[in-house]
């Protein structure tokens, strides 16, 4: 699809919400730096050591920020360049992506301030966001045009927020006393299982190998790091992963959209 056929699928493109893309993806990349360089209240990682005895994920895993920030700031400045039109794809995720873009920072700020439950409702609602904008984008793809710049760093961060978000209401439900030590394997064997459901049905919903990778990947960070003291949480975290991924592969093969935009019409 041409420059101008894809400008026509879509509408030009507001600058208001132009600029808030940018602007929310700064604020999501800016607010560690931010928050390290001001020694501005708790870090991420003192946080989570206040409840964590439930469901951890190896330290490891959280290096994928680093992925998923370069990912939004190279959407972030590839949508507001003059060259790049409209689309109905755009149109669809950019509001959810400014709100949990927007989310990430304010979760930030939050967990500094051990706003517990903020951070739970925070964090939810950055999920939900970006998830129901990946969902109104997959039935747009097929006529969209170029979209690898827009799709992989917004499906890598919804993927993302999906397990974060399990594994952040845990913590604050375990730091509150409402997970006590008896019932902790239960509570995390169904965090994986919520986690797993619910990533395998969005996955093959949205249809993009991008939202999955991040779930595997913290499924098996789960693995790694209960190995010793949960066993059982540690096999069905890792048996979660592969079914992830799994359906990750097969719901992002090439065409797979395409067809099942075809029998949509």
């Amino acid at each position: 699809m041409t420059r101008s056929a894809q400008a026509s699928a879509g509408s030009a493109k507001p600058l208001l919400r132009t600029l808030c893309v940018f602007l929310a993806a700064i604020a999501a990349v800016g607010a560690a730096p931010f928050i390290t360089l001001t020694d501005f209240g708790l870090s991420a990682q003192m946080f989570a050591g206040d409840g964590n005895q439930t469901l951890r994920a190896a330290g490891y895993a959280f290096s994928i920020w680093g992925v998923i920030y370069l990912g939004l700031l190279i959407y972030a400045i590839w949508q507001a360049l003059p060259a790049m039109p409209g689309s109905t794809l755009l149109d669809a995720v950019a509001w959810p992506s400014v709100i949990a873009m927007g989310g990430c920072a304010a979760w930030l700020f939050a967990a500094a301030l051990d706003a517990k439950l903020a951070t739970v409702g925070v964090i939810t609602v950055s999920a939900a966001a970006m998830i129901l904008g990946l969902v109104r984008a997959a039935d747009q793809r097929r006529r969209a045009g170029p979209s690898r710049l827009i799709l992989w760093p917004l499906c890598l961060l919804a993927g993302w927020l999906t397990i974060a978000s399990a594994i952040n209401a845990l913590t604050v439900l375990t730091a509150f006393g409402v997970v006590a030590d008896p019932d902790r394997t239960a509570w995390a064997l169904g965090g994986v299982a919520v986690v797993t459901l619910v990533g395998g049905g969005l996955v093959w919903r949205i249809g993009h190998l991008a939202y999955g990778l991040p779930i595997a990947w913290g499924l098996t960070a789960v693995w790694v790091a209960e190995q010793g003291g949960k066993p059982a949480v540690a096999a069905a975290a890792l048996a979660g992963a592969g079914m992830v991924l799994v359906l990750s592969l097969a719901a992002g093969r090439p065409g797979r959209m395409a067809r099942r935009g075809g029998q949509a019409g």
